[in-house]
Formats: structure tokens, sequence, C-alpha cells
């Protein structure tokens, strides 16, 4: 049986041949003897491969003895919040977010809706579905369970209702399942939303939902013109990211959305601790000193964030990657909370979101991430490190490697699944040293690669 649709975070795979209701089947079995489940959520995404997928899936958690609870075509952070909120054993979402329309997956979380990866019993369940399966001797019971309604509630609960104002807004979901929520919010909010490819659609008719590819921003970034909108929000298909662009229909880094964020929620919260990657983060360490709260590097990625905001009791987290992740979202991500907050910033202050945004990026320019395929990861990153720590002020190996002088830094780490390199450098207030230095960097690693 081919089990390669199991991945370090979770399961992506391309139907039928790598991930299919026979194997969707298996793996609901085992979910349920490795993690002890007996009341489990299932959802899942707008692909045309997901509801026989889920239907499989839950006849697997049903034949170990599981109850399932069925919260229909949802995004991710559903699943999270209906796991934690009706306090499940479990959760499993079936989706594959952005990847092409003939792939599917699946992301799992166990109680308060904790991610289970390769390191706390992913692996486990992926061995376990080559093993014979016997049914419980008590079947578990399937049961519909509507949770849009308790949904919209919390998210309406991190914003101040009585400070919004009239805004145009333009939210494309990609023909993904992010227009269902943005109907249901609508009712509550005093905001004209102009909806782009806003119908959910398997077929992909205007292309795979992943607003990080330039060539998909566009659409939005051109309506925001037209429409003479406040601002523009994107999503990816099982929306669990949200992009932004400001009232320019300019295409806003990940990078000054984290740092925008982390100051509104420590206006709300009067302080508290903010987990942040190690990309990039001059901004969002002075956003957060300045708004009175403790800025906490933590190593990139959903599980190493999620675990470190419970450890610190932290009540926010972002990454430079569009996840931002919330203490009372059950320290899980949301596409939703987030421009929820940053609407609310633009109401409560009369000023534009390109005028809060510029003042960051004049202040710390950075070069966003950049890819290079390397033949030898380790080899070059250790090369760079020998040659840039001379004299650096401060080296880190939160994630990669991070090297920092008084007045630009960076960060170069290697892909967890391809042989790729991630550059990112940031400067003080001085774009040609930024540039500079990113293409000294990326000449140096040419020249590395080209040795070997």
């Amino acid at each position: 049986m081919d089990l390669s649709c199991f991945k370090a975070y979770d399961l992506r795979g391309r139907v039928p041949d790598q991930l299919n209701p026979v194997l969707a089947e298996k793996i609901g079995r085992a979910y349920v003897e490795i993690t002890g489940a007996k009341k489990v959520i299932v959802g899942y995404d707008i692909r045309l491969s997901s509801p026989d997928i889920a239907e499989a899936l839950s006849s697997g958690l049903m034949a170990a003895g599981a109850d399932v609870f069925d919260i229909g075509l949802c995004g991710t952070e559903q699943v999270y919040f209906a796991t934690s909120h009706y306090k499940m054993d479990g959760g499993i979402m079936v989706t594959a977010s952005h990847n092409p329309k003939d792939h599917n997956g699946m992301k799992m979380v166990g109680p308060e809706s904790r991610p289970i990866s390769s390191d706390n019993g992913l692996n486990e369940i992926r061995d376990r579905v080559l093993e014979p399966f016997g049914d419980a001797p008590e079947q578990g019971r399937y049961e519909p369970l509507e949770v849009m309604s308790a949904y919209v509630d919390h998210l309406l609960g991190y914003i101040d209702a009585g400070s919004l104002s009239p805004l145009t807004i333009v939210c494309n979901a990609g023909n993904g399942g992010a227009g269902l929520v943005i109907d249901e919010l609508e009712q509550h909010l005093p905001f004209e939303f102009v909806k782009v490819h806003h119908q959910p659609d398997g077929h992909f008719p205007n292309g795979v939902p992943n607003p990080i590819l330039p060539e998909n921003r566009a659409a939005t970034a051109d309506d925001v013109i037209a429409e003479g909108a406040a601002m523009g929000i994107a999503w990816d298909g099982d929306y669990d990211r949200c992009f932004f662009f400001d009232e320019n229909g300019r295409f806003i880094e990940g990078y000054y959305i984290v740092g925008l964020l982390a100051d509104q929620f420590l206006r709300k919260t009067g302080g508290g601790k903010v987990i942040h990657d190690p990309r990039l983060t001059w901004n969002t360490l002075d956003l957060v000193k300045a708004a009175g709260g403790e800025a906490i590097e933590s190593k990139t990625g959903h599980a190493f964030i999620k675990q470190r905001m419970r450890d610190e009791d932290a009540v926010y987290g972002g990454e430079m990657s569009a996840h931002h992740y919330f203490r009372d979202f059950a320290y899980c991500d949301s596409g939703m909370i987030p421009w929820l907050l940053i609407a609310e910033r633009l109401c409560q202050s009369g000023q534009t979101l390109s005028s809060l945004i510029d003042a960051r990026i004049e202040a710390y320019p950075a070069s966003g991430e950049i890819n290079r395929t390397i033949d030898d990861p380790p080899k070059v990153i250790a090369a760079i490190e020998a040659k840039y720590s001379v004299g650096a002020k401060n080296v880190s190996h939160v994630d990669g490697v991070s090297i920092e002088f008084d007045d630009w830094r960076f960060n170069l780490r290697m892909s967890n699944t391809e042989p790729v390199v991630r550059l990112n450098v940031e400067s003080r207030a001085d774009i040609p040293l930024m540039e500079e230095k990113t293409e000294e960097l990326l000449a140096e690693m040419q020249r590395l690669n080209e040795e070997r």
C-alpha cells in the first residue's frame, strides 16, 4: 500500500493513487486505535474528492468504536474550533489546502486541538494502517453537528462591534470555503463586501486558491482599486491563511501583518507574550515592546509555534507565511480573526492600511523569503555561517542560522521537504543596504553551490 501521503505534519497526496476512500477508512480505524479517541470531529473542504474521503474516514472511525460528529463542508479552523469548543477527543479535516486540484489530504488534532504530527502519533497511525483490523465490539454512532453559529459568535468576540464603521472590503475566497463564512459574518458587520471568486467550487475555475503566488493576486488587487475599497483579503482553499492588500491594491508581506496584529492584540490585552518565527524579527520586536508585550522566538512551523504558545501562555503568535495563532482559539491558526482585527484597527484609527504599513516597511525593509535550490544545503549554510559570523553581534540557531549586525540581519534555513534553502534579509531603515546584502548573500550561495 502506498503511504507516501503521510508527511511530517499532515497527510497530502494525489487522488486516487496516494489517497482514496479505501485508505481513508483504514486511517480512521488506525486513528482511533493509536489515539484512543471516542468522540471525533470530521470536516472537509470544497475539493471534489473530499465528501467521499470524509465518508470513508468516518466509517473507519465508527468501525473502531468512535462516535463521529460530522460538521460537513468547512475550513480547517472550524475543525480546530469544534474539537476544542465541544471538548471532543480529536478532529480530522479532509483538505489539501492549496495543493493541485487532484490532490487531497488530512490534518489531524487530538484533545484541545493539539496537533498530531510525525513526532506524536502520525507515524504510528501510518504504521498501524498496514496491519489487519477487526471491528470494535460496539460501533460508534454518527451525528451531524452544526458549528457555524457558535463559530461566528466566537469570531465576533475578538472585536468591538461598536467601534466599527462602514468600509468597503474586497474578499477573494478563491472558490474555496471562505465565502460561506463571509456570508454569515456579513449580517453582523457594517461592511460592504465585494465578493470575488466567491462560490465554493472544487473544479477551481479560477485556479487553485493560493494567494502567495503572484499570478493569483491580480483579481483581488484590481477590484480593490476599481471599487475604492479600504482593503482586500484573499484566502487559500481551507482558509487557515489570509493575505492582505492595501487600498492601493498592493500585496502586503505577511511579516508586516504579524507586527500589526501583535500591536492590535496587545492593545486589547494590555500586554502579554507574542510568539514569532526567526526569519524576520525586528519590526515585530519593536512593535511588541512598544505595546508593553514580550516577544518570544520559536522555530518555524505550526506544531512548534502552537506548543511554544501553550508553554508561554502567549496571547498571539504569527508567522510571516500568513499563519496567525490565537490563545483563545485553542492556540490554533485562523484566517478569519486576523482580517477582523485589522478592519477594526482601520475603523478605530481612521488611518489607511497603507499608512499603517508604510511606516513599518520604511523602518525595517525586508527582502521577503527567497528560495534557492542547492545541492548540499547543510554545507552551504555552514559555510555562510562561518563567513558571516565573524564580527556579528549575535548568531542564533532557533531555526537554521540567524546572524545579526547593528544595521542588518539575515536568516538562512533549509526546507524540511526539498533541497531548497530559504533566505530572509532585513535592515534598519536602509533599503539600499538590505538590497546590497541580499544580492551579496545570493551570489555567495551560488558560488558555494557551484564549488561543490
